[in-house]
């Protein structure tokens, strides 16, 4: 990476970690939403679509987290691109690189969250084909040091949705260095969205004692960004 890349992927973390630190239960999904999916993994919405709905919805700030893959990312990308050239005045949200990678913490599969790294960084470069990592590259270990090698920060995706207790992975996951956790979630797809009260206290609380950053998503999947499915 070049200095100058260097600086504007810090930049862009830093004040990623500024938003985050402002988060509230109302912040998503209509002013800000960490987690979403398109048509290049297992989301049914194109690139367009979310940024179309991001501005109807006056987004601030999003980032599309397929699973294993930037193509979402750089259509997006190059789509708000394409609408600050035709439309100069039209305020646009923010679009942070996000990824969701599979990934085995001590036993236990979970999917880890990157955001605001670099995308052509080599250490993140392997988890963008498309397939789950094996190995010793899947261990959680290995992909939060590769988020940020990459000058990005790594969350735990929604804490409350595994085989394991949220506070046990929580734990183990601070334990590894990671930067935060995804502490707004609707665990159980209500309409309309909204964090899960009993999860979110829980999640909030942990994240509080090991002093990580708390984010918030819909996780969508489907053809409306304000629910999951």
């Amino acid at each position: 990476m070049t200095s100058l890349t260097n600086q504007n992927v810090w930049q862009e973390a830093i004040a990623l970690k500024t938003i985050w630190s402002q988060i509230r239960a109302d912040s998503c999904p209509y002013h800000y939403n960490f987690h979403l999916h398109t048509h290049c993994s297992d989301g049914q919405l194109s690139p367009e679509q979310i940024i179309e709905q991001a501005l109807t919805l006056g987004l601030k700030g999003l980032a599309i987290t397929d699973h294993h893959s930037l193509d979402g990312y750089h259509l997006a990308q190059k789509y708000l691109k394409t609408l600050r050239h035709n439309y100069p005045r039209l305020e646009l949200p923010q679009l942070w690189t996000g990824v969701e990678i599979t990934s085995d913490l001590r036993g236990v599969e979970v999917h880890l969250l990157g955001y605001a790294f670099e995308p052509e960084h080599p250490q993140i470069k392997q988890y963008f084909t498309g397939k789950r990592p094996s190995g010793a590259s899947a261990e959680a270990v290995q992909v939060i040091s590769s988020i940020q090698a990459a000058g990005g920060l790594a969350v735990l995706a929604h804490p409350a949705r595994y085989h394991q207790s949220a506070k046990h992975l929580v734990t183990l996951a601070a334990q590894l260095g990671i930067n935060g956790v995804e502490v707004y979630y609707a665990y159980g797809n209500p309409k309309p969205w909204f964090p899960s009260p009993k999860e979110t206290e829980e999640v909030k609380q942990l994240a509080k004692s090991y002093n990580l950053l708390m984010t918030c998503g819909t996780d969508t999947h489907g053809t409306n960004i304000l629910q999951r499915i």
